[in-house]
């Protein structure tokens, strides 16, 4: 696909292990392919960002990369001594046909290995970086998790996030007094302090234990209501271990959010606190204030499905009429956003490239973009302001810092939202009303 929305599977598959306690990557592929995902992330968070490679040449193209594979194992262990390696494929080990599972199987039998080693088929051709991302937690999920006691900690699995809406969410969980697993978690892995003393693997992320005692949660929470069972992680522990499944929108906007806290006062038996309550009042009356300005937008939304839909149905909540939104593949954003509020002129994308965003965008008169910065040409061909949101960010500082989900977070991106719509209005403005009265009475 030309120009597209989204990237390729293996680098959704290397943030997904990045935010696992002690975990190296192997990108069973070329040497290219790696540097390119590594530096895609690492320019995003502003982090170092460490990810191996089999690095396959000519001839493990055509007599099978096996040998680099092994020898690339056998270097991290060497250099990182890690707690668990994740093993991803690129476009070129799926090509040749590369049993990565049998690999990694015989690997650990001749050396007797105890180190978890999870692995994941993700060629570039095969999806989004989205599929990617779900695909690799799923693998996690299946490959560790055990039948274990009973415990009170709540699986919580979320879509690639920022660190700052994962701490928020670690908030909200406190709040309400619940012991959680969150899986991924980059909150410090991908976001982490300065330190005078440089570590290989970052401190954080979750613990492999607790992914192996997911099997014993009193619940799975999943902020994952676009994914197809197949895919997904909370699907898989309801099947096979029984844990009870909330499958949720991520908590942006008054109803998704209302949606999750009632989630945990449910799981919880607790009422919400009169802190989390009071929070609430604020983003209401931020819409109150903002509502007068937000009927005349005119929005194009981009980026991972799960984001989407949860944005789209911020701005159908604050008078923002969608007019292009980027789905999926399988068509549930558009299945799931709601018809009665959706205007019959709004145009949602299954496969999406920029091209088509761009060509909607200009016949629905869009007036503002939401979504990561490769959307930017947006605002460099049609002068349409862009509000960036998501991965990866790459044109702004501070991606990793947007704070966007829960109450808190929904009135710091619909105030975002708003200004940036009154901005446009005032710098444009008085052209505009120029052209439109004077110079027709003149």
């Amino acid at each position: 696909m030309e120009n597209p929305c989204h990237m390729c599977m293996p680098m959704g598959g290397i943030m997904a292990l990045k935010g696992i306690e002690q975990t190296m990557v192997i990108v069973h592929g070329s040497q290219g392919c790696s540097t390119y995902m590594r530096r895609h992330i690492a320019e995003h968070f502003n982090e170092p960002v460490d990810v191996g490679s089999s690095s396959l040449n000519e001839k493990g193209t055509v007599y099978g990369g096996e040998a680099n594979l092994r020898k690339a194992l056998d270097n991290i262990f060497k250099v990182y001594q890690p707690g668990l390696i994740g093993v991803i494929t690129t476009c070129l080990a799926e090509t040749i046909g590369e049993d990565i599972d049998r690999i990694v199987t015989d690997y650990r039998q001749e050396r007797k290995l105890t180190t978890p080693i999870v692995t994941a088929s993700t060629p570039g051709y095969g999806g989004s970086h989205n599929d990617g991302y779900w695909l690799t937690v799923r693998r996690l999920v299946e490959t560790l998790a055990t039948n274990t006691e009973h415990h009170n900690k709540v699986n919580v699995i979320i879509p690639n996030s920022s660190p700052a809406d994962i701490r928020e969410l670690k908030r909200l969980f406190a709040a309400m007094q619940l012991a959680y697993t969150i899986c991924p978690d980059i909150s410090e892995t991908l976001d982490r302090p300065y330190l005078t003393t440089y570590s290989k693997i970052p401190a954080g992320g979750t613990p492999i234990e607790d992914i192996r005692r997911m099997a014993g949660a009193p619940a799975t929470i999943e902020l994952g209501v676009t994914l197809d069972s197949h895919v997904s992680p909370g699907q898989y522990l309801q099947e096979n271990f029984g844990v009870p499944l909330f499958s949720l929108p991520i908590p942006i906007g008054i109803q998704n959010t209302d949606t999750f806290m009632k989630a945990l006062e449910t799981i919880s038996g607790r009422k919400r606190p009169p802190a989390i309550e009071a929070e609430r009042g604020r983003l209401l009356d931020g819409m109150i204030d903002s509502h007068k300005y937000n009927f005349a937008g005119r929005s194009a939304i981009f980026g991972d499905p799960e984001l989407v839909f949860a944005v789209t149905q911020l701005c159908l909540e604050n008078g923002i009429r969608p007019v292009v939104v980027t789905g999926d593949k399988s068509g549930n954003v558009a299945r799931l956003l709601p018809k009665n509020e959706i205007s019959a002129a709004t145009v949602v994308l299954p496969d999406p490239n920029f091209d088509l965003v761009q060509q909607y965008a200009k016949k629905g008169g869009v007036n503002l973009a939401i979504g990561h910065s490769d959307g930017r040409f947006l605002t460099e061909r049609d002068h349409i302001p862009l509000v960036r949101l998501g991965f990866p960010i790459h044109d702004r500082i501070g991606g990793q810092r947007l704070l966007s989900v829960g109450y808190t977070g929904t009135m710091n991106l619909l105030d975002r939202i708003t200004n940036t719509l009154l901005a446009e209005k005032y710098t444009h403005y008085r052209q505009t009303m120029y052209q439109k009265y004077y110079r027709k009475s003149s």
